[in-house]
């Protein structure tokens, strides 16, 4: 279960990290506001190939970091219960 955890954890900071640094250059205006790394995205970021690129990106490192570590700390221990239980209900019987 250990390796789990850190798989999630590691996911969840390597990507959350990159997802702050994308959001932080397209999604802050100034370092003065309430609304940081949640404001709509700044006129221009959808201008030229590699900001495309990495507006996409930081949309991918958001989702990656919130569904990598649910995956790890929740689905596959499910799993591993799910299928324990179904193996002592097989070798009760």
């Amino acid at each position: 279960m250990a390796d789990e955890f850190i798989k999630g954890l590691g996911i969840l900071t390597g990507a959350g990290l990159a997802w702050m640094v994308l959001a932080s250059w397209y999604r802050t205006s100034s370092f003065e506001s309430t609304k940081q790394l949640i404001e709509p995205l700044s006129s221009g970021a959808t201008e030229g190939i590699f900001n495309i690129i990495a507006v996409t990106l930081m949309d991918v490192f958001l989702w990656f970091a919130i569904l990598g570590a649910l995956t790890f700390w929740v689905l596959i221990p499910a799993g591993h219960q799910v299928m324990s239980a179904l193996e002592e209900r097989r070798n009760a019987q």
